[in-house]
């Protein structure tokens, strides 16, 4: 099948299809002698193996690794578990710095009077002026 087929069966765009090939984390289609990729359904499977280890926000250097563990028959579910839970850390990291985000966000916005004057908490910190304490 053509790129747009495999795009359409995984709900990965042909433009990243396309980026995935060229950073070596699929190989290169097959090419038809119209020079056309050509994709078949091992290409299909690890194309939608790619695209839900993105959706669950693993790098493409994470996703390296899982398609070589995949790869493996002889692996052990260790190793794949061991980068699992490296993800989640790295996940629980994230949510605790937006948390902090939103929660310095939320008390900026209650510090500013959202009036008519300019006078306003939210652009002077940004600006670099001076932070309004948080609670």
């Amino acid at each position: 099948m053509q790129i747009g087929e495999a795009s359409r069966l995984t709900g990965v765009s042909t433009k990243m299809i396309r980026h995935y090939e060229a950073i070596g984390l699929i190989p290169d289609a097959d090419r038809r002698s119209s020079n056309y990729r050509d994709y078949d359904a091992e290409d299909v499977h690890r194309l939608g193996f790619v695209r839900r280890a993105r959706d669950l926000g693993f790098s493409i250097e994470e996703i390296r690794d899982l398609l070589k563990l995949w790869a493996d028959t002889a692996r052990s579910s260790r190793d794949v578990k061991a980068l699992t839970l490296a993800h989640i850390e790295a996940l629980d990291a994230r949510i605790a710095l937006m948390r902090e985000m939103r929660a310095t966000l939320a008390h900026l916005a209650q510090c500013c009077d959202g009036d008519h004057r300019p006078d306003c908490p939210i652009i002077e910190t940004l600006a670099g002026g001076k932070a309004v304490e948080t609670a």
